[in-house]
């Protein structure tokens, strides 16, 4: 018989996985990321959970030694672009699950080729659609390098390539700024239209009290004579 392998979880569960606000939050980063399954999310977390934790150790650690060790912490973290290379560990403190998330190759190609979903960004990669170089790779959770991002392409015989385009709204006609225009302009003509009607209102109340006013002095100088 061969040794027994004793596996150690690479995750782990939230101490309160039943929480509402926790499910509500957890499902809103699965849909904006595309992540299969929860466990995918606490993988992420996990490790940056570790990675603080590694930060939080070299603040208790002697300024000669950190001084040594804090750079290499640096240097791997800017690799995957999560901090700059002048960072601190400060800003590794301040790293948050969604930056871990934007360095997934679902969330690279997504961005860069212009999937309509995270999902079919997701199906891309793991039909062998997407290369790093010269090599295929069918991991949606593959952490991007700074070095690799240029790298990343769709297979020549990709079928990706003929039906991904960019997105209208970054049309000439479509832009963010013409969009602003129309709303303006129809906002400037319902604005025109209600001064209009408030004035033919404003002329009508005054005719009506003029005739009002006039049929007055008629019946007075009646009951006069």
């Amino acid at each position: 018989m061969g040794d027994v392998k004793n596996f150690r979880k690479s995750w782990n569960k939230p101490k309160r996985p039943f929480n509402f606000d926790l499910k509500m939050e957890e499902l809103k980063i699965l849909g904006t990321f595309g992540l299969k399954t929860k466990r995918e999310l606490w993988k992420a977390r996990t490790e940056l959970s570790r990675v603080r934790n590694q930060a939080r150790s070299l603040l208790a650690l002697r300024e000669e030694v950190r001084e040594k060790e804090e750079p290499i912490l640096i240097h791997s973290l800017s690799r995957i672009g999560l901090v700059e290379q002048n960072a601190t560990l400060d800003d590794v403190l301040n790293l948050e699950i969604n930056d871990l998330l934007s360095r997934r190759l679902q969330t690279i190609i997504m961005k860069k080729f212009y999937f309509k979903t995270p999902y079919q960004a997701r199906q891309a990669i793991s039909h062998g659609h997407v290369m790093i170089g010269d090599r295929i790779v069918n991991r949606p959770s593959y952490v991007v390098k700074i070095d690799e991002e240029e790298k990343v392409k769709l297979t020549s015989e990709s079928i990706f390539n003929k039906i991904l385009s960019k997105p209208e709204s970054e049309s000439e006609l479509g832009s963010p700024e013409t969009e602003n225009i129309e709303i303006q302009e129809a906002v400037t003509e319902e604005k025109a239209v209600t001064e209009e009607k408030a004035v033919t209102e404003e002329k009508a109340v005054t005719e009506e009290k003029a005739v009002t006013e006039e049929k007055a002095v008629t019946e007075e100088k009646a009951v006069t004579e």
